[in-house]
């Protein structure tokens, strides 16, 4: 997906704290440590360096949602992170449906943060900050 492609989706399904633009999404892909997984409902962004690595977003298209895309790309980002042991992540607190998501995934909560995402009306709401540790598999480091 090319970074209008990844902006206009990111514009479609995401509503608070706000949507990234092109410019943005083209400069995290230019980092080499950030690593993109998609399919054709969605894409996952995140980051691995060393042995943690980290969810920075993860996005299925409204229309295609309820249907094991977003499991299917936590997996495949999965499949990417030679070495790591952990992954982190963080979500609204009234994000119902990705939460029941991570918790199935095998994540748990290790934290939050007070007030982290303002919503467009305004309203604040906590992020809860989530954890996956890794099992190595043979042949990886």
């Amino acid at each position: 997906m090319s970074p209008e492609e990844l902006s206009k989706l990111h514009m479609r399904a995401i509503e608070a704290p706000r949507p990234w633009s092109t410019e943005e999404f083209e400069a995290l892909l230019s980092d080499p440590v950030n690593i993109l997984v998609s399919n054709n409902a969605g894409f996952l962004l995140g980051r691995h360096n060393g042995p943690e690595a980290e969810i920075l977003t993860l996005v299925v298209d409204p229309d295609k949602r309820r249907l094991g895309h977003g499991r299917a790309l936590l997996e495949k980002f999965e499949t990417r992170l030679a070495g790591a042991t952990s992954i982190y992540l963080e979500v609204a607190e009234n994000n119902e449906a990705a939460i029941s998501l991570y918790q199935q995934a095998g994540f748990t909560q290790e934290g939050r943060r007070k007030n982290y995402y303002r919503a467009l009306n305004g309203v604040r709401h906590d992020a809860l900050v989530l954890c996956k540790v890794l099992h190595l598999r043979p042949g990886i480091p």
